[in-house]
């Protein structure tokens, strides 16, 4: 029973991390030929449905820490997706008017360059026990570059959409209402700005740990 399990939990880890491949290398794709055909302002229109899917699936990824299937901590995993999902959905698919922005490009090659290493990387490792050396060193080692270059992205975004949302009001809840509630969007973006200070550095140094603990464990094999 529990060969069969652990053979169930590799084919569903298998699936899963090819289908996200899969996903951002079509992201990745379209990036590129709409960069190269009409610039960084046609960008998100071409890679709309495939990010908004692809990035959705991740929510499993946090299931996937909760219930033990990956080793990966919910400490982690959880702002990393939930930071991810705001900024997918609660700011270019919720405000068109940040869809043109430079930002939305080199925030886009930064994420579908970590992800595509990082999904291939385990898509083979769970499909066939083992990964190529090259393929084990870049997932290791291209957030350097792309993680400082994504939240800049990311924090630009965050700031550029504040006076759309402030002049919409969107998502914001009134008083008074029956829910004796209120809620305004702008300033849970703010908060949201807020948290990167302690995260990222929390992040950054917590993917430094896992380069040195797989590539130190890669040389001894």
């Amino acid at each position: 029973m529990a060969a069969d399990g652990s053979m169930v939990r590799r084919l569903y880890l298998s699936i899963y991390n090819w289908v996200a491949f899969i996903g951002w290398a079509q992201v990745l794709c379209y990036t590129i030929l709409a960069l190269l055909d009409k610039g960084h302002e046609a960008v998100y229109a071409a890679i709309e449905r495939p990010l908004l899917f692809t990035q959705t699936a991740a929510i499993l990824e946090i299931l996937h820490s909760i219930v033990g299937l990956v080793r990966s901590p919910v400490s982690s995993t959880l702002p990393q997706i939930t930071g991810r999902l705001f900024i997918t959905w609660g700011i270019l698919w919720s405000f068109p008017e940040t869809q043109s922005y430079i930002f939305v490009t080199s925030l886009l090659i930064c994420w579908c360059i970590i992800e595509v290493t990082r999904y291939s990387f385990y898509g083979m490792k769970e499909s066939f026990g083992f990964t190529p050396s090259w393929l084990l060193w870049l997932r290791y080692s291209t957030f350097i570059a792309c993680f400082p270059v994504g939240v800049v992205s990311e924090i630009c975004l965050a700031y550029t959409v504040l006076p759309f949302m402030k002049a919409s009001e969107k998502y914001c809840l009134r008083m008074p209402n029956k829910w004796n509630f209120s809620f305004n969007y702008f300033y849970a973006n703010v908060f949201f700005m807020a948290l990167y200070v302690p995260v990222v550095p929390y992040l950054f140094h917590h993917m430094i740990a896992q380069r040195k603990k797989a590539l130190s464990k890669a040389k001894t094999t």
